[in-house]
C-alpha cells in the first residue's frame, strides 16, 4: 500500500544467463513485465550486434503478416481474436513460422497475379464486346446517312479532286476505348493534328468497368475513327497511344463481326467461371490465415522483442554467458528469480541464472504501481512530470480533490448525472470497448479517463444538490424555510422585492441540505447571495488545498532526512501561509458565526466588516475605520493579534531566503571543504539520490543563494496569486449556472409556453434542440473548461508546494506493453 503514496523502491541488479537459457529467461521476464534492462552496448552499431540477423528475420515475417492483413481487410474477412496472448515460441519454431508465412505469401501472390491476368483478359474481352456492338451501329447509321457532302467533309477538297468519277470511296478505320474524362481532349487533338480530315464517332459504355490493377470502377467510351491513307492512320494511332486509348481489331464485314462477337461472348462466360473459382480459392486461403493472424502477430512481436533485448546484453570472455544490468522493484526480486528459474527449466539448461544486487549512485527510475482505476489519475500527474524517485505521489489524493474541485465549478445535478451515466456505461462495458481497438484519439482519451469522468459526474451531482441546481431549476424536497407575507398584488407589481432574514419571512432555521429553493425565484438578490457564498468557499477550499500541499512537503523532507529544508523551508512556509491566509479563512467563519440580520447591535448584518478590506488593512498595518458607529473589530485584541501575525509572517521571509544557504556555507567552512568538491549530505541536507530535497553539495554558493532567492520569491508572491487563482471555482460555477439558466429561458421555455397539439409538436422539436445544446455546450464544452481549470489548480497551485517531478519513468520490458503499442519494445535498437 505504501507504493501508492510513494514510488516503489528500486534496485539495480546484474544478471548472468547461460547463452542457451537466455532466450527462455528473457521470455519469462517479458511475460512478467517487471524488469527494465539497460543497454550495455551504447557504442555498438545496431547492425553489428549479435542477434541482428534474428531481428531481420522477424522484420521479414512482420512484413509478410502485414501483407496478409491488408489482403484480409480488403476482402472484409473478420479476424479471429480470442483475447489470449500465446507464449513466445522457441527459437526453433521460427523456421516453421517462416515456412508457413512464405508459403502463404507465395500462394496468395500467385493467386492475385492469376486473378489480375484473368481480370485484364476479361476487361479486354468486355471492351471488345462493346466495340463490336457499337461499331455495328456506327456502320449501319453511316450506310443509311452518308452522302457526297459528308464524303467531302471527311476527305477534304484534295481527296474529292483525287477521286475519279465513278470510283467508290475506300475508307480505313480504327476502333477502341478511352477513359470518358479524356474524350473531349482526345477529340480536339484529333481534329487539330489531322486538320479535320478524320471522322470520329463515339458512344458511352453505360456500366463502369473494373480496373484489374487496383479494383477501381472506371467509366469508358467506345470510339471509331475513319480516315483515308496510311499517313493519317499512323498519326491517329500515335494520338491514341498518347492518350492511353486501347485499340482493338475490328473486321470490316458484318458477318465477321458477328462471328467474332459470338466467340467473345463464349470466352467471357468461360472467364467468369475461372474467375469465380480463383476468387473462391483466394477466399479460402485468406479465411484460413485470418483464424491465426492475431496469434501470429503476437508470436512474431514477442520473438522480435526478445532478440532486441538480448542485443542489449554483453557476452563474457568465454562467449557462453550473457551479462545484463537491469532495474527491478525491490519487492519483486523473488518473483523475478522464480521467473528466471522457470525459463532455465524450459530451456533444459543445468546452469542456474545469477541475479546480483549492485550498489549505485544513479537515480533509479520511478515506478508507481497502478490498476485500472488509479491509472488515469496517475497519468494526470505524469503529464506534468514524472515524480522524482521516492517523492510523495499526488495521485492518491488527486482521486478525491480533482473531481471535487471540478464539481465545485460544474455543480449541477442534471449535468452531473449525464456525465456520471456516460462514465458508468464505459465502466460497465469496458471489456468489450477495450477489445475494439480504434485509432480515434478523442475516444481513447474518454475511455482511458472513464473512472475520472464517472467520479466527476458523481461529485457534480453532490455539489448540484448543495447548490440545489438541476438544469438551472431547484428541487423543493423539504419545503422552503421562507414565507411570503406580502399579498398577491404587492408581489406582482413590485418585481424588486427582496426577502429579508431580519423579518418574520424567515423561519430562523437553515435549510436541511443545500440551498433553500426560494433563491430560485429571488431574482433581485439571488446572484448577490450566490456570489458571496461561492466566492468565500472558493477561498476556503483553496487555502486548505495549499496548506495540504505544504504539509506534503513535510513528508518529503522527513523521509529524505533533509533537516535543513524541514527547518528553513517547511516551517516558515507553513507559518507564512497559516498566519496570513488561513487567518483570513478564520475571519470568514467568525463573521458567519457572529453577524446575523436578527442579532442586536453591534452584531447586525449592517455592521459586518468586509473580510477583504480587513485583510488589506492588516497587511498594510493600517487601522480599520468604523462606520455607522459599528465596532471596527470582530473580537477582542484583533488589532494586536493581526500585527503579530503579519510581523511573524514577514519574519519568515528572510528565514526562507537566507537560512538554508547560510547553514550550507557554515557546514562547508567547518568541514574545510572547497565549494566544488562537495560536502556530506548530513551536513547540507542534500539527498543521497539527488531527489526531492535538492542537490547542493557541488554547487557554488552564489548559485545556492540565487536558487533559494527565486524559490522564496516564487512562494511568497505565489501564495497571493495562488489564493486569488482559486477564485476560478467561484467564477466558473457562476458562469455555468447562468448559462444553464439562459439556455432554459431562451430555448426550452419557448416550447413550454405553447399550448394545444401544435404546442406538443413544437415542444418536442424545442426539447431536442435544447438537449443537443445542453450536452454539447454545458456538458462537453463547459466540462472541458472546468477540467482544464481543475488540472491547472492541481499542477500549479497544489503540486508546486511539494512536487518536483524531475524523475524518469520505469519502462519495463513487458510483452503486454509491446503488443498494445503495436510491436515497439522498450529499449529497442533501430
Amino acid at each position: 500500500m505504501g507504493s501508492l503514496f510513494r514510488s516503489e523502491e528500486m534496485a539495480l541488479c546484474q544478471l548472468f544467463l547461460q547463452s542457451e537459457a537466455a532466450y527462455a529467461c528473457v521470455s519469462e521476464l517479458g511475460e512478467l513485465g517487471l524488469v527494465q534492462f539497460r543497454d550495455l552496448n551504447p557504442d555498438v552499431n545496431a547492425f553489428q550486434r549479435k542477434f541482428v540477423n534474428e531481428v531481420r528475420r522477424c522484420d521479414e515475417m512482420e512484413r509478410k503478416l502485414r501483407y496478409l492483413e491488408k489482403e484480409i481487410k480488403k476482402d472484409g474477412i473478420p479476424m479471429l481474436d480470442t483475447g489470449e496472448s500465446p507464449e513466445a515460441p522457441q527459437p526453433r519454431e521460427m523456421i516453421d513460422l517462416e515456412a508457413t508465412f512464405e508459403k502463404l505469401e507465395n500462394e496468395l501472390r500467385e493467386v492475385n497475379q492469376n486473378a489480375e491476368a484473368l481480370k485484364r483478359n476479361f476487361l479486354e474481352l468486355t471492351e471488345l464486346k462493346h466495340i463490336l456492338r457499337k461499331t455495328q451501329v456506327f456502320f449501319d447509321e453511316m450506310a443509311d446517312n452518308q452522302n457526297e457532302d459528308e464524303q467531302a467533309q471527311l476527305l477534304g477538297e484534295e481527296g474529292v479532286r483525287a477521286n475519279q468519277p465513278g470510283q467508290n470511296l475506300k475508307l480505313g478505320f480504327v476502333a477502341g476505348v478511352i477513359s470518358r474524362e479524356k474524350l473531349p481532349a482526345f477529340e480536339r487533338m484529333l481534329w487539330r493534328a489531322c486538320r479535320g480530315n478524320v471522322f470520329l464517332r463515339q458512344a458511352m459504355i453505360e456500366s463502369p468497368l473494373e480496373d484489374p490493377t487496383n479494383g477501381d470502377q472506371v467509366y469508358k467510351s467506345v470510339f471509331i475513327i475513319f480516315f483515308q491513307g496510311d499517313q493519317l492512320k499512323t498519326r491517329v494511332k500515335k494520338i491514341c497511344e498518347g492518350f492511353r486509348a486501347t485499340l482493338y481489331p475490328c473486321p470490316e464485314a458484318p458477318a465477321d463481326r458477328r462471328e467474332m462477337a459470338m466467340g467473345v461472348m463464349t470466352r467471357i462466360e468461360d472467364l467468369n467461371t475461372v474467375l469465380g473459382q480463383t476468387q473462391d480459392h483466394r477466399h479460402r486461403v485468406l479465411v484460413a490465415a485470418a483464424k491465426n493472424l492475431k496469434n501470429w502477430f503476437v508470436k512474431v512481436r514477442k520473438i522480435k522483442a526478445i532478440y532486441h533485448t538480448l542485443n542489449l546484453f554483453n557476452l563474457d570472455v568465454t562467449q557462453k554467458c550473457l551479462i545484463a544490468e537491469c532495474w527491478v522493484p525491490l519487492l519483486d526480486i523473488e518473483t523475478i528469480q522464480l521467473a528466471l528459474r522457470r525459463g532455465t527449466e524450459r530451456s533444459g539448461s543445468s546452469v542456474p541464472p545469477i541475479l546480483n544486487r549492485m550498489q549505485t549512485f544513479e537515480n533509479p527510475p520511478t515506478y508507481n504501481r497502478t490498476n485500472k482505476f488509479t491509472k488515469a489519475f496517475q497519468a494526470l500527474i505524469d503529464a506534468y512530470g514524472v515524480a522524482s524517485y521516492r517523492e510523495m505521489n499526488p495521485a492518491p489524493y488527486t482521486i478525491i480533490t480533482f473531481p471535487f474541485l471540478f464539481a465545485v465549478m460544474f455543480g449541477d445535478l442534471g449535468h452531473g448525472a449525464i456525465m456520471a451515466l456516460f462514465g458508468l456505461w464505459m465502466i460497465r462495458k469496458e471489456k468489450g470497448l477495450a477489445a475494439q481497438k480504434t485509432d480515434n484519439e478523442i475516444w481513447n482519451i474518454f475511455f482511458g479517463g472513464r473512472y475520472i469522468i464517472f467520479l466527476m459526474g458523481v461529485f457534480s451531482m453532490y455539489t448540484g444538490m448543495i447548490y440545489n441546481d438541476i438544469f438551472s431549476k431547484s428541487l423543493n424536497i423539504f419545503g422552503s424555510h421562507w414565507h411570503v407575507t406580502y399579498n398577491k398584488s404587492t408581489v406582482w407589481n413590485n418585481t424588486y422585492l427582496q426577502l429579508s432574514p431580519a423579518t418574520s419571512d424567515y423561519e430562523g432555521t437553515p435549510y436541511p441540505f443545500g440551498m433553500d429553493p426560494i433563491w430560485q425565484v429571488a431574482s433581485s438578490n439571488k446572484i448577490v447571495f450566490q456570489n458571496a457564498y461561492k466566492m468565500k468557499i472558493s477561498i476556503i477550499f483553496g487555502v486548505l488545498h495549499m496548506i495540504f500541499g505544504v504539509i506534503m512537503s513535510w513528508h518529503n523532507h522527513t523521509y529524505f532526512r533533509n533537516r535543513l529544508s524541514l527547518i528553513y523551508e517547511f516551517i516558515p512556509q507553513l507559518i507564512f501561509l497559516v498566519l496570513l491566509f488561513f487567518y483570513m479563512v478564520l475571519l470568514m467563519f467568525i463573521k458567519w458565526n457572529r453577524y446575523e440580520a436578527t442579532n442586536k447591535f453591534p452584531f447586525t448584518e449592517a455592521c459586518a466588516p468586509s473580510i477583504l478590506i480587513t485583510f488589506i488593512d492588516m497587511v498594510l498595518f493600517k487601522e480599520s475605520k468604523a462606520h455607522d458607529n459599528c465596532p471596527v473589530y470582530m473580537y477582542w485584541g484583533q488589532q494586536f493579534f493581526q500585527t503579530v501575525f503579519v510581523v511573524v509572517a514577514l519574519g519568515c521571509i528572510p528565514v526562507m531566503l537566507l537560512g538554508k544557504p547560510i547553514k550550507i556555507m557554515q557546514a562547508r567552512k567547518l568541514a574545510n571543504v572547497q565549494p566544488i568538491t562537495g560536502s556530506s549530505d548530513a551536513e547540507v541536507g542534500a539527498l543521497p539520490n539527488g531527489g526531492a530535497g535538492g542537490h547542493h553539495d557541488e554547487e557554488e554558493m552564489s548559485e545556492i543563494f540565487i536558487h533559494q532567492g527565486i524559490h522564496t520569491i516564487e512562494y511568497v508572491l505565489g501564495s497571493v496569486s495562488h489564493t486569488a487563482s482559486y477564485l476560478r471555482l467561484w467564477a466558473l460555477s457562476l458562469a455555468h449556472a447562468q448559462l444553464a439558466e439562459v439556455l432554459w429561458n431562451m430555448v426550452l421555455a419557448l416550447g413550454l409556453n405553447k399550448e394545444g397539439p401544435i404546442g406538443g409538436i413544437f415542444l418536442t422539436v424545442v426539447f431536442a434542440f435544447w438537449a443537443i445544446l445542453t450536452v454539447g455546450i454545458l456538458v462537453l464544452m463547459e466540462g472541458l473548461s472546468a477540467f482544464l481549470h481543475t488540472l491547472r489548480l492541481h499542477w500549479v497551485e497544489f503540486q508546486s508546494k511539494f512536487y518536483l517531478g524531475q524523475g524518469y519513468a520505469f519502462m519495463p520490458f513487458s510483452f503486454d506493453n509491446i503488443i498494445e503499442n503495436g510491436g515497439t519494445a522498450t529499449g529497442e535498437t533501430d
